[in-house]
């Protein structure tokens, strides 16, 4: 097949890229010995070194060694973004572990069927999440829980006034230790020694057991060994050619447990040296003030933070100059917010595209070369794409054509943890097939359609909910919408919005109608229209369709 992307490369990226023969935990032991004193984690203050970072690792690994953690153990990480999420994620890796990262927002029947899918025997979480976590331990396998607090890394003296805002914020919990089913994580850096322990981490295996954000059904675990994740990481620094090796600065808001963050915030960082600045959760004016004291130069984002950003009412007075680059990914991000968000900030927004099942990266728009707004750009060196006929599944369409976007490098995945249907229909031939619909123009540029299960058909027309979603973005008095198809009699499916009015604002359905009438074709405008104060979304911004067809009466009638 003819690879017409790679015309459109810039110059200085390589249309191959040189994967070593090694394991994520083991690119830290490098850097730790190239770049012993430079910042590796930076969180509120507190710094860790790289030599710092690895010895807290060593320290760690011995730790879990000693309670059993070996070649192939599933190790459960609930925490949000802190050192301790580093160094847990990391010291498992080491000995050879398998990681479950898990959303600390989890309730109890998510976290059920995702420990008990995964086979977990090990987990770490925060003190105030223990008593939601208590719950549901004694109905999986797992064996021994390692507690940590934000505090346990915080500088002075923060970390003497942070038990007081928890007991205020009613965060403070009482841990029980037993030193056996339930351990201290500072405990265990403060018991165990740096001591050299053999490396378990092979480059096949299975380094990572990444579940599927579930917004279409259940979620599902993705296989990812340690070539996949070295490979992700080679591309994306193949794609950054003037990245300064030990001297970037990323931040770091997009949460670890989350396939994108993980790559681009954490493993991609760490790869090439970078100091990661913490941050344990998103509000947009901490953000602001953190930016402004740290001087990130790389700030990976999900549209759903730029928007935030665009809708504070300081947004003129933001300083962003230390950033060099945005990347966005996780969700499709509104033209109309990327160009005002550039206009007014003066940052230059790089889009991409990646599926957990990926790991996740697959597609980036060009650093120097052409940008084009709305697309997810070029596939990165070594990935191959097609758009395929969606019924036949084989059949490549005509350019400018929709159909299904299907992938294929040394990143995919190796397939789902305990499900050969599903995996049998996703990875086909060599060929990821990603059930989002597409298009590739002339010079190889890739534009998301929609999801493949999230296409309408009404009265017989195909019609793609991101495209009428553009249209309301435009509107000056929208900040947030989503589309959904809803069943109908006798159109089989007819389009809802669900609209989200700026503050201060006031829209009417007429309004809104009217000005899709103007920019839509008659089939496309919306049949209902509903106004809400937020959208149901995941941890990265994703809407979940799934929630809103729930309030309008479920799913629509299954199309062949």
């Amino acid at each position: 097949m003819e690879r017409i992307w790679l015309k459109s490369y810039d110059p200085k990226t390589p249309h191959c890229a040189q994967y070593p023969q090694t394991c994520i935990p083991q690119v830290l032991e490098k850097n730790a010995r190239d770049f012993p004193d430079n910042p590796a984690v930076e969180f509120f203050g507190a710094r860790l070194a790289y030599r710092q970072l690895f010895d807290h690792v060593l320290r760690l690994a011995n730790g879990l060694k000693g309670i059993g953690v070996e070649v192939g153990a599933k190790v459960a990480i609930m925490l949000p973004n802190t050192p301790q999420c580093v160094i847990a994620y990391y010291a498992a890796l080491w000995l050879g572990a398998t990681v479950v990262m898990t959303n600390p927002l989890y309730v109890e029947r998510e976290l059920l069927h995702q420990w008990t899918d995964s086979e977990a025997e090990f987990l770490f979480t925060l003190d105030h999440l223990y008593p939601k976590v208590q719950t549901v331990l004694p109905k999986t396998a797992i064996r021994s829980t390692i507690v940590t607090s934000i505090k346990d890394y915080l500088p002075f003296p923060l970390r003497y006034l942070y038990p007081v805002k928890a007991r205020f914020q009613k965060l403070f919990q009482s841990v029980p230790y037993d030193g056996i089913r339930l351990l201290s994580f500072r405990k265990m850096i403060a018991d165990n020694r740096p001591e050299p322990v053999a490396c378990g981490a092979r480059p096949d295996g299975l380094a990572l057991l990444q579940y599927t954000g579930g917004t279409t059904g259940t979620p599902k675990g993705a296989m990812l060994t340690h070539k996949n994740l070295v490979a992700n990481v080679v591309q994306l620094v193949s794609w950054f050619p003037d990245m300064a090796l030990g001297k970037e600065r990323v931040l770091a808001v997009l949460p670890f447990f989350h396939v994108l963050g993980m790559t681009v915030a954490l493993n991609f960082s760490l790869y090439t040296a970078s100091a990661v600045i913490v941050v344990p959760r998103f509000d947009p004016d901490e953000l602001i003030k953190t930016i402004k004291k740290k001087r990130p130069t790389l700030f990976p984002g999900v549209p759903a933070i730029y928007i935030a950003i665009m809708a504070h009412p300081k947004v003129d007075s933001f300083d962003l100059t230390s950033i060099r680059f945005c990347v966005t990914g996780a969700s499709a991000m509104p033209v109309d917010i990327l160009r005002r968000f550039e206009q007014k900030t003066g940052s230059t927004i790089i889009e991409g595209y990646g599926l957990s099942e990926a790991s996740p990266v697959t597609h980036v728009n060009p650093i120097e070369g052409t940008r084009k707004p709305g697309s997810i750009g070029l596939a990165l060196p070594d990935t191959d794409c097609r758009i395929v006929d969606p019924q036949s599944g084989s059949l490549d369409v005509a350019p400018g054509e929709v159909g299904e976007l299907i992938v294929s490098g040394p990143q995919v995945m190796a397939g789902y943890w305990k499900r050969e249907r599903e995996t049998s229909e996703a990875l086909r031939e060599g060929w990821l097939y990603t059930g989002d619909l597409a298009t590739m123009d002339s010079e190889g540029y890739v534009f998301i359609v929609d999801r493949k299960k999230d296409m309408v058909i009404s009265s017989g027309y195909n019609v793609y909910p991101r495209e009428i979603e553009e249209v309301l973005y435009e509107h000056p008095k929208v900040v947030d919408v989503a589309a959904i198809g809803v069943p109908h009699p006798k159109r089989g499916e007819v389009l809802k919005v669900f609209v989200v009015v700026k503050p201060g604002a006031h829209l009417t359905s007429e309004e809104i109608l009217a000005w899709c009438k103007e920019r839509l074709a008659p089939y496309k405008v919306p049949k209902e229209i509903e106004f809400s104060e937020s959208l149901p979304k995941t941890n990265v911004g994703k809407v979940l369709r799934r929630e809103l067809r729930s309030k309008t009466g479920g799913e629509p009638k299954a199309r062949q």
